[in-house]
């Protein structure tokens, strides 16, 4: 998120989720709302609700930006007011950047299911999150209770669609060294979701749309052993800016690229503003050349915070739609959702781990760290009340990892919570694992929480 990125230097976001129990959850109801939405699963590279093919139709939703890092959906005022203009827009995601785990949610989670809006969601905040430049530190008991907690707040609601475990974390070639780390928060965060009972949402990773790694770092986030992969992998890209088409933005060559990738791809942000947007390249993404690869996208973003991405205006309690917001709605209602499954695959093997190169600083062998010592017991008792969006922090704070995982050290740990589930052990990947050691190496950069600036 662009917006972020003066407001949290030299740090990056981790997280992640899977797990287990009834396919269909109502979102937490509230005197007010009755909506429910079927849960959204993985099937081969594809997301499904229920038979349905599910394709993400959705905006970046963080109003305040940097200036204010506060939690949208805890704001049922704004929330319901923001839900009529996504409605207006036709679409059926919003990805949130922060929220404060502490809030109660259940009344905007309520009025987004009746609206058949989903949450995408990042799962660390500004002083909870991996800090770059001592990466090793940073991952400590102290975070991993945060990022879990924010996990028991919404697990309960059906249209929690999938957890961020980072965005942009690796934002050029020499952060790629830190990669174990947010592979390894991954891991953490789908054994405590299956640990803990409950239902299989997707975990995986958001990355900045570097052509020099990029494609190295989705290979390492779906290779290995099943209980390290991720269930999906989403990029950042900004490189289709209207007037421009399939072939000339470049987007037929990624298609190529990730052709045989197994698991769901889709855009965390796009919408590049240096020309005036019309949103062309939704036709595209929503097209029969991109289905059988990509499962759509999050235009970014809704609220216009000084960078000229917004799609609206907020002042106090109102709304100003702008051009890019009727542009938007225009492109979706000009491209309705595909109908059948779109060619997707519904079998694939993992990938192979990216060798070490000039461009990217982790050798294939390396294991990943350990997830400390403490934050153990959060997979039997739970992670707790979270710190919320005022806890003094986590970077230097709490107990680091002192070794490297061994085989199978993300397996589901079965839990008294876990018996109320039908599959409760169970995980997007049969669980397993085979590692090696891993040292991290020393990394200082200038960096943001919520995404680096690419144009």
């Amino acid at each position: 998120m662009k917006t972020f990125g003066a407001f949290v230097a030299l740090t990056a976001a981790f997280t992640t989720s899977v797990i287990a129990s009834p396919a269909n959850l109502a979102a937490r109801a509230t005197a007010t709302s009755t909506g429910k939405l079927p849960a959204v699963t993985v099937k081969g590279n594809a997301f499904f609700a229920g038979n349905s093919r599910f394709y993400i139709r959705g905006v970046d939703y963080q109003p305040g930006g940097s200036s204010d890092a506060a939690d949208p959906i805890a704001n049922v005022a704004n929330c319901k007011r923001d839900v009529v203009e996504f409605q207006k827009l036709g679409i059926n995601t919003v990805r949130v950047y922060t929220v404060d785990n502490t809030a109660n949610h259940d009344e905007c989670m309520s009025a987004l299911a009746d609206a058949g809006i989903y949450l995408a969601l990042d799962v660390n905040t500004p002083l909870y999150s991996i800090n770059r430049a001592s990466p090793a530190a940073s991952y400590n008991d102290v975070y991993l209770q945060s990022i879990f907690a924010t996990i028991d707040a919404f697990a309960g609601y059906s249209n929690t669609l999938l957890f961020f475990s980072g965005n942009e974390v690796i934002n050029d070639d020499s952060t790629t060294s830190c990669a174990p780390y947010v592979k390894a928060v991954t891991r953490d965060m789908r054994q405590y979701i299956g640990s803990r009972g409950y239902r299989q949402i997707p975990v995986g990773y958001s990355a900045a749309d570097v052509d020099s790694n990029r494609y190295e770092m989705a290979e390492y986030m779906n290779c290995g052993t099943d209980d390290e992969r991720s269930d999906f992998f989403a990029f950042n890209d900004y490189s289709w800016c209207d007037p421009s088409s399939y072939t000339i933005s470049g987007w037929d060559k990624k298609v190529a690229t990730y052709g045989n990738y197994s698991i769901p791809l889709f855009l965390s942000e796009y919408g590049c503003n240096t020309n005036t947007r019309k949103f062309e390249e939704v036709a595209s993404l929503y097209g029969s050349q991109m289905t059988p690869v990509y499962s759509g996208g999050l235009v970014y973003e809704y609220s216009e915070e000084g960078s000229k991405y917004g799609l609206v205006q907020i002042n106090g309690d109102s709304v100003k739609e702008l051009a890019d917001f009727t542009a938007l709605q225009s492109a979706f209602k000009n491209t309705p959702a595909p109908s059948g499954d779109g060619g997707y695959k519904s079998t694939g093997a993992a990938s192979q781990c990216p060798t070490q190169s000039s461009t990217w600083n982790v050798t294939s062998g390396d294991a990943l760290p350990a997830i400390p010592e403490p934050a153990k017991k959060y997979m039997t008792q739970g992670a707790g009340p979270g710190p919320g969006l005022s806890g003094p922090g986590s970077q230097n704070a709490g107990t680091g990892s002192t070794a490297t995982a061994s085989a199978g050290a993300g397996k589901v740990i079965a839990t008294g919570a876990a018996k109320t589930s039908t599959a409760a052990a169970a995980s997007l990947h049969v669980p397993e694992l085979g590692v090696a050691p891993f040292v991290c190496g020393f990394v200082v950069l200038v960096s943001t929480l919520f995404g680096a600036a690419l144009l």
